[in-house]
């Protein structure tokens, strides 16, 4: 092949080699956030771990560059194995052993590996390049650099809208190890075939077809493997397993029905409670969610107008809640994964534990991020119902900007409900905030702590009433009874609370700060 056609398809191998050790870096950091929390520090653990392993990876490359091309194939497909499995590997290792500390070290462990082998890539590139035809060296950085940069922004594109919606993230791994593996074996076996003795080059052929055959293994019984999994974590039959762009959706238990495994025999005991867990953490106890959603939504549906109701977080269940009083003309619900309003249509469990609420005529779901669409609304309601996560995003729906963009949105008399936490948490924190953007709030309990009857118990939740006058805890008297609920123990936890309030109260949760 003439130089210049050379040059192109050894850029082209490095374009496809950055894209692949990109996916493998965000799959890390996806992996770390998923399985072990702490989204700031896990992306700064994988981050700068994977930064440090390159720099180590390209100085250990020096000694490979006598034999650039072989040693460049071997790079290759251990980076294609080790990148390819790392997900499902840690996954099972994560939902076998329930050992933190180990996740941890074999995440980091996966870093270091994937990250000394995608080091160890530039300098190799670099010396079949000059082997092509020899150019000042700037020249041939500027045109490395570039292809890999670019190869980067494609692969970091890829893995959220691509890889994740479409195939998953254990069978995006191991597709991103196979091309990865095609990329190596076309620069070495065929344009610098030359450079192997015969009996090495038929190695490295061997070698392509064992690593692209064991990935072809664990695509075909990544789902076997991920349901095995999945039962040992969770327990219970899987009735509904996703990946979507924003979370990995799990609902697990319930009646007898079709689940991952098919239809299950009779058994002679009840069935497993029904669990919603979002991202391997319970947002849902079946037998017992109810205890935190009325708490959430009836004193918000009792102290004023009604009509007009927003609820962020789409999962059903405070919908549910709001749709039982029969003030309520109309109700918005904000969510941005829209596997969870389908899942609530799709799931017949599931369905009739939110009382099939996304059938009612009174909702309209809009599919967008709470913030963002707080930020770019101009509708007012009577009640904004929060049933997020306070700890997801790393605290953005409970910090001050996030009460300021949704008291914007609150009629004259309007009130905003949002999950406070536990009293010696966040509570403080989030009642801050919100007198912060001028809503006086009053901080209460509803009855026991929801998750004890899946075996999941926790502290018991605590909830902030927040309007412009100081809101007055009550129930409707023209909605169904609840079942958690009663005007004197809201009062007495609120006395109980009140009598625990520090003074003064800790600075707020902000976007930038602490």
């Amino acid at each position: 092949m003439a130089p210049r056609p050379a040059r192109v398809l050894v850029l082209l191998a490095a374009f496809v080699c950055a894209a692949c050790g990109l996916v493998y870096e965000l799959e890390l950091v996806a992996l770390g956030n998923y399985l072990l929390g702490e989204s700031v520090a896990q992306t700064s653990v994988v981050l700068s771990v994977m930064v440090f392993a390159m720099g180590v990876g390209s100085l250990l490359a020096k000694g490979l560059t006598r034999r650039p091309a072989t040693s460049f194939a071997l790079v290759e497909y251990a980076l294609s194995l080790v990148g390819g499995l790392s997900a499902l590997a840690l996954y099972c290792g994560w939902a076998w052993l329930h050992q933190p500390r180990a996740t941890l070290a074999a995440l980091i462990a996966a870093t270091v590996l994937i990250g000394l082998l995608i080091g160890a890539e530039i300098p190799l590139l670099m010396t079949l390049i000059q082997r092509i035809r020899q150019e000042h060296a700037g020249r041939a950085v500027a045109d490395l650099f570039a292809a890999d940069y670019v190869g980067a922004l494609i692969g970091g594109l890829a893995f959220p809208f691509v890889l994740l919606p479409t195939v998953g993230q254990s069978a995006g791994a191991l597709l991103t190890g196979a091309v990865n593996a095609v990329a190596g074996s076309v620069v070495v076996l065929w344009l610098f075939r030359s450079e192997p003795a015969p009996r090495t080059r038929l190695l490295l052929w061997t070698g392509c077809g064992l690593v692209l055959a064991l990935l072809a293994l664990a695509a075909a019984c990544t789902g076997a493997i991920e349901r095995a999994a999945r039962h040992a974590l969770y327990g219970g039959p899987i009735r509904f397993a996703a990946q979507s762009r924003y979370q990995e959706i799990v609902l697990a238990g319930g009646p007898d029905g079709p689940g991952e495994a098919g239809p299950r025999v009779p058994v002679q005991r009840a069935a497993p409670p029904l669990e919603l867990f979002l991202d391997g953490r319970l947002a849902v106890c079946g037998p017992d969610e109810y205890r935190d959603h009325e708490a959430l939504v009836r004193p918000a549906l009792a102290a004023g107008p009604s009509g007009r109701v927003l609820v962020l977080g789409g999962d059903g269940l405070a919908l549910r809640e709001v749709l039982g009083h029969p003030a309520v003309r109309e109700v918005l619900v904000v969510e941005r994964d829209p596997e969870l309003p389908a899942l609530a249509r799709r799931d017949a469990a599931y369905a009739a534990l939110t009382g099939h609420a996304y059938d009612d005529p009174r909702v309209r779901l809009v599919r967008a991020e709470p913030m963002g669409w707080l930020r770019g609304s101009a509708e007012r309601f009577d009640v904004i119902v929060s049933d997020l996560d306070g700890a997801a995003g790393d605290g953005a729906y409970r910090s001050l900007e996030f009460y300021g963009l949704a008291a914007r949105r609150l009629a004259p008399q309007g009130r905003l409900a949002v999950r406070g936490g536990a009293p010696d948490g966040g509570l403080w924190t989030a009642a801050a905030g919100l007198e912060a953007v001028g809503l006086a709030a009053v901080a209460y309990q509803g009855g026991p702590p929801a998750g004890a009857d899946c075996g999941h118990p926790g502290p018991p939740s605590a909830f902030l009433l927040a309007a412009r006058a100081v809101p007055v805890l009550g129930l409707a008297p023209d909605a169904p009874a609840p079942r958690s609920l009663s005007v004197p123990a809201l009062r007495a936890a609120e006395r109980r609370l009140a009598a625990d309030r520090p003074s003064p109260l800790p600075p707020p949760h902000t976007l930038l700060g602490p």
